[in-house]
């Protein structure tokens, strides 16, 4: 496969994940109005984590199985698992709390929190560009959170939840990338699934207890079920194995389709309207993120210092 084909195949399986994942979103903001948070991401990754595993282990078609040695475990244990187990205990519980399109708005801002990550500022064009940028994704975050500063109507603690979930994404893809040196993104997305899952149920059992039981039947099964394919397995599995050819800043670009396939499948499944506030929100946040991936000094033929 040419060069150009292979990126044009990244970039393909990147918008089948956003479209994914946009789905997810909005059966998870239905399943964590009647089930708890907790038990309704853990139980999603370690199934989908296991399923992936099992894939890997018992059949060639994703690769070759290896062992791993124990470092390479600790370190997915801690990098993979844990991060990706608070960024999910955060996601969930902010998608209890406040509307799926605010949410994935603020999973829409985590590129700049990895350009910052990436790059300490200096005196040029491309820290300009990355602070700028910061900018004005912070803003479309402000944007979101008025509401909830001027009206007991919103709840606060979702937003500061989804806002920390942005940041904790940003945060899972960087450690995903470190891992990636020594495996496979399936390898990464495997472990690091199911390792979450063990670190989020025995939390989302104590959510039942509390809650006195779980409501199980077939919608709820389904769904679940669903998420756990196509929204974990594949676009998991898919989004890993980008994070191993391009830097995470690039990756997370795609992000930003998601805030917008999130409210389209929110809009016809769950009846949440698109709101002046989400439009403006998802304009400055698309503004900030476009600022930060393009590179205008080179479009306008600017030295890149000044």
């Amino acid at each position: 496969m040419s060069e150009r084909k292979h990126q044009t195949a990244i970039a393909g399986s990147l918008l089948v994940v956003v479209v994914f994942w946009g789905g997810n979103n909005a059966g998870t903001k239905w399943l964590v109005a009647s089930w708890p948070p907790l038990w309704t991401g853990g139980t999603r990754f370690l199934f989908a984590g296991l399923i992936l595993l099992a894939v890997l282990r018992f059949t060639h078609w994703l690769g070759d199985f290896r062992p791993l040695s124990w470092e390479l475990l600790r370190k997915l244990w801690w990098r993979g698992g844990f991060s990706l187990a608070i960024y999910m205990a955060l996601f969930c519980w902010a998608l209890r709390l406040t509307a799926a399109a605010h949410v994935a708005l603020y999973i829409g801002a985590s590129p700049i929190w990895a350009l910052l990550v990436e790059g300490r500022p200096t005196r040029s064009w491309s820290s300009v560009r990355r602070y700028g940028a910061a900018l004005l994704a912070v803003s479309g975050v402000a944007v979101l959170f008025w509401p909830a500063l001027k009206s007991s109507g919103f709840n606060l603690a979702g937003e500061a939840c989804g806002l920390l979930a942005s940041v904790l994404w940003a945060n899972y893809n960087h450690q995903g990338r470190i891992l990636a040196r020594n495996l496979s993104g399936l390898e990464v997305a495997a472990h690091a699934m199911w390792m979450s899952g063990v670190w989020l149920v025995p939390l989302g059992v104590l959510e039942i207890v509390a809650a006195h039981g779980l409501r199980l039947d077939a919608p709820h099964l389904a769904v679940q079920g669903l998420c756990i394919l196509f929204g974990g397995v594949v676009p998991y599995a898919l989004w890993n194995s980008a994070l191993r050819h391009w830097p995470t800043s690039r990756v997370m670009l795609f992000n930003n389709f998601i805030p917008l396939t999130t409210a389209t499948w929110a809009h016809f499944t769950l009846k949440e309207p698109l709101t002046p506030t989400f439009l403006a929100a998802m304009l400055l946040i698309v503004a900030g993120v476009a600022l930060g991936q393009v590179d205008w000094a080179k479009i306008f033929h600017e030295p890149e210092s000044f």
